[in-house]
């Protein structure tokens, strides 16, 4: 690993060789338009999407013609090596010499390689570029223990799925290529970054000054550097890769067994938020034989102080989900070394009965009151980020905890349905012709909720409106219609309990 600096756990973003090369490298980038919006607009769709898939050659014949744009896009996406003169020409006014020095180049022969990948992105605020490492999409290769991983999808769902509305003080807890803190320093006052890994907080440096940002990186490990202080946003991609305890890749792997590193991530976040402070982070749980994934997960909270809302997105089989990994480290599942390795992590999840591993996203809120916990299955496909998503469902939340002790102000409400809420009637073949099977209320937005209701849930919401009657008048109509009496008590708790489900969804909204 080249030799950067010493890092004191107090010290803001320090100059690296890397790191101050960043204003002639930083010029050579802008001046051969290596930025996302020219990228993709130079190479076209074809290509980029070749880019994603990790095939070379389409990407390689779209730069012919690219000039020094092509150049950098040779030598950094794809890790070709180039001559010198055109390296030379493409990282001008930044001297080749100097980038070798600081580790970005190496020397091939008589040509020229990266030893560092070096990508665009846009995070919504315009242009950042990455440093990381080398991974093998283009080259095959093996990664070494302190390896540390560029933007993938784990990276970038979180990305999309984080909350920036703006914000005080931001922690990126484990910040590895440092890509998370770089989008936070949109929407954060100042941003911290955390990682045990010397050679992620070097890259993070360098990131950080390519980009004209100051960012606190300290290091150590979990919850070590920032000991004692408090965040009003924490953000995390935490090692939570499932298995035995070891580390063969600190980008991925805790030393904890099983889903060790998510329940001590989600347990220890809440003494970092500030009151009123909110969490998005990665996490994965394992699916143990007999076991309610919800309960599990729920047992890392501590009983008081937090609004949880937990979003489990996918769920892999065991053996797929050993394979998927060994290929992200760059290991043949074909090979010896490889099937060894996967019968160790197969037999450790045989000796704990784990019949898949669940992934998804944790969403916390410190609450001055008893701990609340929403964990459900969003399985479906949906596009929409959960991040905005996010921060409107611990304000229905609050809502519901305000009104939780006395139904009179819930009842004395008016509501309104959400405008992407619809009613969809499925039929299907019967008997006698077509029958109704089933009424459902879905959202066309955001995480596209749905709700399975009946025709006194459907009527109910036909008059909501917002300058229409109140909830209990409502109920009042509804039981007459239905029974030709006033509406019950019994009557009015079952109501308020699918309002509650669809306020908290988002499918109706109290007015005002």
């Amino acid at each position: 690993m080249p030799t950067n600096r010493s890092l004191d756990q107090r010290s803001t973003t320090a100059s690296s060789p890397l790191a101050e090369l960043a204003p002639e490298l930083r010029a050579a980038l802008l001046r051969a338009g290596y930025d996302a919006g020219t990228l993709l607009d130079a190479l076209g769709d074809e290509a980029h999407a070749a880019l994603g898939r990790g095939e070379p050659v389409p990407v390689r014949r779209a730069t012919r013609e690219l000039g020094e744009l092509g150049t950098l896009v040779r030598l950094l996406l794809l890790g070709d090596p180039v001559p010198e003169h055109e390296a030379a020409a493409a990282f001008s006014p930044l001297r080749i010499d100097r980038a070798m020095a600081a580790g970005l180049l190496e020397r091939d022969g008589d040509q020229i390689r990266a030893a560092l990948d070096l990508r665009p992105l846009d995070l919504g605020a315009g242009t950042r570029w990455v440093l990381s490492d080398l991974d093998d999409s283009m080259h095959r290769r093996s990664l070494d223990t302190d390896h540390v991983l560029g933007v993938g999808q784990a990276s970038l769902s979180l990305l999309r799925a984080t909350p920036t509305e703006k914000t005080g003080t931001v922690l990126d807890l484990g910040t590895g290529c440092g890509v998370q803190a770089v989008h936070a320093a949109a929407y954060g006052r100042t941003v911290t970054g955390t990682d045990v890994n010397r050679r992620a907080l070097w890259l993070a440096g360098a990131t950080a000054a390519l980009n004209e940002l100051d960012l606190e990186l300290l290091e150590g490990s979990w919850f070590e550097p920032v000991a004692g202080r408090r965040f009003d946003r924490v953000v995390a991609n935490p090692p939570f890769v499932v298995g035995p305890a070891r580390v063969e890749h600190t980008y991925r792997d805790s030393g904890l067994a099983l889903d060790g590193a998510s329940e001590l991530v989600i347990s220890g976040i809440p003494e970092l938020l500030n009151p009123g402070g909110t969490a998005a982070l990665l996490a994965s749980w394992v699916h143990i034989e007999g076991e309610d994934w919800r309960a599990r997960v729920s047992s890392w909270l501590p009983d008081h102080g937090v609004d949880a809302w937990i979003v489990q997105r996918d769920i892999a089989d065991p053996a797929l989900y050993v394979g998927t990994w060994l290929r992200d480290a760059g290991l043949d599942p074909r090979e010896g070394a490889a099937q060894a390795r996967a019968e160790r992590w197969l037999d450790a999840f045989a000796e704990s009965e784990v019949e898949g591993i669940g992934f998804g996203f944790v969403y916390l809120r410190a609450i001055d009151g008893p701990t609340e916990l929403l964990a459900e299955d969003l399985t479906h496909g949906f596009e929409d980020p959960l991040g905005a998503e996010a921060m409107k469902y611990f304000e229905r939340s609050a809502w519901l905890r305000a009104v939780a002790a006395d139904p009179g102000p819930m009842l004395s409400a008016r509501y309104e349905v959400d405008a992407a809420t619809a009613l969809e009637r499925v039929y299907l073949p019967g008997t006698e012709g077509w029958e109704q099977r089933v009424a459902r209320l879905h959202r066309s937005d955001g995480p596209r909720w749905q709700h399975e209701v009946d025709d006194s849930t459907a009527a109910l919401l036909a008059g909501m409106r917002p300058d229409g009657l109140a909830l209990d008048e409502l109920l009042e109509l509804l039981a007459f219609s239905e029974t030709g009496d006033a509406a019950t008590p019994e009557f009015e708790s079952a109501a308020l309990g699918v309002v509650t489900g669809l306020v908290r969804h988002g499918l109706i909204r109290p007015v005002g």
